[in-house]
């Protein structure tokens, strides 16, 4: 008798410890920062493995301090459930450093993704170069974070603008693709619109007046500067000592063969589209660039290509 008692606290003890030892921590990573402008950032996160139990709540949290939390710091809130998730980061300071990482919550607590520093850039600045044609634009493809070193240099590919849109962070290329077309000229979300059929137009019924001018109704482009037209890029293009990237790279511009999207990223490394201002019919025109040459074509206005500002 004293022996099965023995064995039965055994088995209680040993049955006790398998439990305290199951774990139940969240395991996931930070995306890296993207699209840093003066007062936002584009980020989120990738659930590895959700603890054996169900995610609560999602999201970044970001500080000017590190390690920051969800109870001391401002922090996103991007649902529940393991799939990745992309984090649109707004009212942040101009020239500040901040620290931010992904969270994720279960019924065991919140865990943290590894922390990334970045620094915001400075209200209004940037720099501008002057073309061939005498025209000023901006030295850089809006999102990048610097100039081109070289004509596949990622840092200054920037962001994959929709015909027609505001920044409002549908252009960074993680954004979320959705298949519901806005009736409205400012969506209100983040996501990347493309329709099923037909793919014409991010928005229903088409605005061709949201890209026109300084005071275009969704003009992304600095105060000052605007979407070039399809003349302008021509202009450029006629200047250009080979007609193809190579010479696009080596004018004063440096452009990159930044990539276009559709259902996914295409041609990065290869070949750049660049938005004009110019309609044509249920598209828009755009300046492409590749090693074969430069011509300047129409896609649909659901199309993602990069931008490069000119001055008024």
């Amino acid at each position: 008798m004293k022996n099965i008692v023995i064995l039965f606290s055994l088995l209680i003890v040993f049955g006790c410890d398998k439990k305290e030892n199951v774990n139940t921590q969240i395991t996931l990573t930070t995306t890296d920062v993207s699209s840093i402008t003066s007062n936002s950032v584009a980020t989120g996160g990738t659930i590895i493995s959700n603890g054996g139990l169900t995610i609560t709540a999602k999201g970044v949290v970001w500080s000017t301090s590190n390690n920051p939390t969800i109870l001391l710091s401002t922090k996103t809130n991007d649902g529940n459930g393991t799939s990745s998730f992309t984090s649109n980061v707004t009212g942040l300071s101009a020239d500040t450093k901040y620290f931010i990482r992904a969270y994720a919550s279960n019924q065991s607590g919140t865990y943290y993704g590894s922390e990334i520093s970045f620094t915001t850039r400075a209200a209004g600045s940037f720099a501008t170069v002057t073309s061939a044609n005498g025209k000023v634009w901006m030295d850089r493809n809006l999102g990048a974070s610097r100039v081109a070193t070289n004509i596949t240099d990622t840092s200054a590919y920037g962001d994959l603008y929709q015909w027609g849109r505001g920044a409002d962070q549908h252009q960074s290329r993680k954004s979320i693709i959705i298949a519901t077309q806005s009736t409205t000229d400012v969506p209100g979300n983040a996501n990347f619109i493309l329709p099923n059929t037909p793919l014409t137009d991010w928005r229903i019924p088409a605005n061709t007046n949201l890209w026109q001018g300084v005071n275009g109704i969704n003009n992304p482009c600095p105060t000052g500067f605007r979407l070039p037209t399809e003349a302008e890029w021509n202009a450029e293009l006629s200047s250009w000592t080979t007609k193809n990237a190579d010479g696009a790279f080596a004018s004063p511009l440096k452009l990159t063969v930044a990539g276009s999207r559709e259902l996914t990223i295409n041609g990065a490394g290869i070949s750049g589209s660049y938005w004009s201002s110019t309609i044509s019919g249920d598209g828009s025109r755009y300046l492409n660039i590749s090693s074969a040459g430069s011509f300047v074509l129409t896609h649909n206005r659901s199309y993602g290509g990069s931008i490069r500002c000119i001055r008024e």
